[in-house]
């Protein structure tokens, strides 16, 4: 992944190794959404995700389902992150937009946003 590290964009579906973790936390290899935004992407090292599962089940506002990522995927917006760049495995697609508006309405109401 190195060679596209700055072409990353809100949106792209990753494979992200999320080794080590601790307790609770997503592990091993996950597919993974970018949240944070082009701009972010670009100037930094760190990228902020949301990982992807196909093993949960959808129960909004915690895990959403997102039908682009694969027809059993989830979004687990509990567990956002930011992980560093060296972290990402390979580039293997994009969220659609309405599933992007699922993600972001589900963290918003996580996180308490509005």
């Amino acid at each position: 992944m190195k060679d596209n590290i700055k072409a990353l964009s809100r949106g792209d579906i990753l494979w992200v190794n999320f080794n080590p973790q601790q307790g609770s936390e997503i592990k091993n290899l996950h597919q993974a959404a970018i949240l944070s935004s082009n701009g972010i992407n670009r100037a930094r090292r760190t990228i902020v995700v949301v990982p992807l599962s196909s093993s949960a089940k959808p129960r909004p506002p915690i895990v959403v389902e997102v039908s682009s990522a694969g027809l059993t995927s989830v979004a687990v917006c509990d567990q956002i992150r930011a992980i560093d760049k060296s972290r990402i495995v390979k580039k293997v697609g994009s969220m659609s937009v309405a599933d992007m508006k699922s993600i972001s309405e589900a963290v918003t109401r996580i996180l308490v946003l509005q």
